[in-house]
């Protein structure tokens, strides 16, 4: 009787799957919408003055304090956010859309390339909830440096085709220095995107296109980087994960301008070279990059890639501290 009051053990369901690193993918695209607000507004006075310095003649300033005290002076502080609303919509998505791929890109090399097995024991912390580097998902916690900085290329690649046009817009705002609208060429950045497409067309909007995808394979030194301070901050240091972002922000982003600077300088002199034709702003001075670079050298010598190096460094590390510090935030705050 004894096995007929026993009851039938039923077999218990298998626990549901732990969703995989793919369904976190969106928290990059989301933390980029921040990281870019953060970027914007901290930065862009700092950026007005690197291009400034970058394109115009080395006698009109002779140093980016000059040139601050002179754009103040004629233009009022507004002068100093111009050419703002092309990366006040465009570095929102372009962040958006570089971190979120970057995020997609580390799980990928994780999972196929840079291949580790799971942690022996499932109590093990994981780096990806519970550390600093928020984006990094739990497959991707073993990713070395260099396979950071690999995601970082192709992140860069990516949001290359919508920060050129972006950047392309924002620079010729940024060198109309006449305070009267009335003496411009572009009265906006609508108008300067509207001007353009109708007298060069989809090439002429994206024009300095592949100086820009060769500016962003600079990334790699900028991941690669972020992911090494990281470490060491958190390994030998007692400092919060918000802490750690801002430094390894911070210091990540002045190592990829130290190694991109001069490929950026001759990407600002392609994108604001005269385009000629129906636009009539001028004669085009550059048919290649190597003619801009050579132009570069030609007018200036080695400095002349360095020129407009300090607003850039000094802008650096605040805005991209303050724009990682947002994106790991919202990292780790999403579910």
């Amino acid at each position: 009787m004894a096995a007929d009051q026993k009851q039938t053990q039923m077999p218990m369901p298998p626990a549901p799957a732990k969703a995989s690193g793919g369904s976190k993918d969106y928290k990059g695209f989301v933390g980029g919408v921040f990281s870019g607000i953060a970027k914007l507004s901290v930065g862009h006075p700092f950026d007005t003055i690197k291009v400034r310095l970058q394109t115009t003649d080395p006698s009109r300033f002779a140093g980016p304090l000059q040139c601050l005290l002179q754009t103040v002076r004629n233009e009022g502080v507004r002068g100093l956010y111009k050419g703002a609303s092309p990366p006040l919509v465009g570095w929102v998505f372009m962040d958006s859309l570089m971190l979120g791929t970057l995020t997609i890109y580390r799980r990928l090399l994780a999972e196929h390339v840079f291949v580790k097995h799971p942690p022996a024991h499932p109590s093990e912390p994981n780096p990806a909830t519970e550390g600093p580097i928020a984006a990094t998902s739990h497959a991707a916690a073993h990713l070395p440096s260099f396979g950071h900085g690999l995601a970082g290329v192709m992140a860069g690649a990516t949001v290359s085709f919508i920060a050129a046009p972006v950047e392309h817009v924002k620079a010729r705002l940024q060198i109309q220095y006449s305070a009267l609208k009335a003496d411009r060429l572009y009265s906006g950045p609508l108008d300067c995107v509207r001007k353009i497409y109708g007298a060069h067309g989809i090439r002429g909007v994206y024009k300095g296109l592949a100086a820009t995808l060769l500016f962003r394979s600079f990334f790699f030194f900028w991941w690669g980087s972020y992911d090494v301070f990281t470490r060491l901050l958190r390994d030998r240091t007692s400092l919060s994960a918000p802490a750690i972002n801002f430094w390894a922000g911070g210091v990540s982003a002045q190592v990829f301008w130290l190694t991109s600077y001069p490929s950026d300088v001759v990407k600002q002199r392609i994108m604001t070279d005269p385009m000629g034709g129906e636009l009539k702003d001028g004669t085009p001075r550059f048919r290649s990059w190597g003619q801009a670079a050579k132009a570069v050298y030609r007018e200036a010598g080695i400095k002349g890639y360095w020129r407009g190096f300090v607003p850039c460094f000094l802008r650096a590390f605040p805005a991209n501290a303050m724009a990682l510090v947002a994106f790991e935030g919202v990292m780790r705050a999403l579910p």
